[in-house]
């Protein structure tokens, strides 16, 4: 389907449970996916660009959907250092978008997204790019069940030593905090925190055991545990990576203007946040 957007030159976002990727005349222009940081986190996250001066660009330039060009118009960033920015956003939330499981697809013409239109990326080169992060990933370890599963630390005296920025994962690998979430409280690229997660797996500092799925009494997966042995995970064994529940991805219905109530809530989830 976005290849046959691509060559229709086709404007508005491409739906998918996972996430959603914005064209413009055929071209990749943004995407966002609730498995990766958004474009704020990563801006704002290491205080390069102060809140302060986000929140000024979201309510001045956020309803005529042309932030990017406000940050380089006002000197908050540089074109270049945006762009680079805005780049590793785009190719981040891409790989979450463009994933095998990732759902049904659906188009909605006209849709702009709301932070404006910085670098375009080709259609081939996104997919090329999925590809060989894929690819990249399988390389340090084979499985993907810890892309969504919260990793859990392992501790040992003879473990290998770790860089500073696989003790930050390593700080927040407590079983609760989802390699998204991770990625968010770092404020880094969502792949780049898989990478160093599937490379801290690969050398024992994480568990890779695949949860299996709690039975019911009934046999079924989910609700109340089954008694006996089907009840010990440990005794259930390992029976593939258990489905994560999904709320398919929505955006906006922006084809007319933007939606200044959903720039002003991501405003205040930022705040929250910060």
């Amino acid at each position: 389907m976005l290849v046959r957007l691509a060559e229709r030159r086709a404007t508005g976002a491409l739906l998918r449970d996972t996430g959603a990727l914005y064209l413009a005349d055929g071209v990749v222009v943004h995407a966002e996916s609730p498995a990766a940081p958004g474009i704020d986190v990563l801006l704002t996250a290491d205080g390069r660009l102060p809140q302060e001066q986000w929140r000024e660009a979201m309510d001045a330039a956020g309803p005529g959907c042309r932030i990017a060009g406000y940050l380089v118009d006002h000197g908050r960033l540089s074109g270049g250092e945006l762009e680079i920015r805005h780049l590793s956003a785009l190719y981040d939330a891409a790989y979450f978008v463009l994933a095998p499981d990732g759902g049904p697809s659906r188009f909605r013409h006209g849709a702009v997204h709301w932070f404006g239109r910085v670098r375009p990326v080709g259609v081939a080169d996104i997919e090329r790019e999925t590809r060989r992060r894929r690819h990249y990933l399988s390389g340090l370890w084979p499985h993907s069940h810890l892309d969504a599963a919260p990793p859990v630390r392992r501790r040992g005296a003879r473990l290998p030593p770790v860089t500073r920025r696989q003790k930050d994962v390593l700080d927040l690998a407590d079983g609760r905090h989802t390699p998204a979430r991770i990625a968010t409280l770092l404020g880094r690229p969502a792949f780049h925190t898989l990478v160093d997660i599937r490379r801290l797996a690969a050398a024992g500092h994480l568990e890779t055991r695949v949860p299996a799925p709690v039975r019911t009494a009934t046999g079924s997966a989910g609700g109340t545990p089954a008694t006996g042995a089907a009840a010990d995970p440990a005794a259930a064994g390992t029976t593939g990576p258990p489905t994560p529940d999904r709320t398919p991805f929505t955006v906006p219905d922006i084809a007319d203007g933007p939606d200044v109530a959903v720039l002003r809530r991501l405003r205040d989830a930022l705040e929250e946040h910060l």
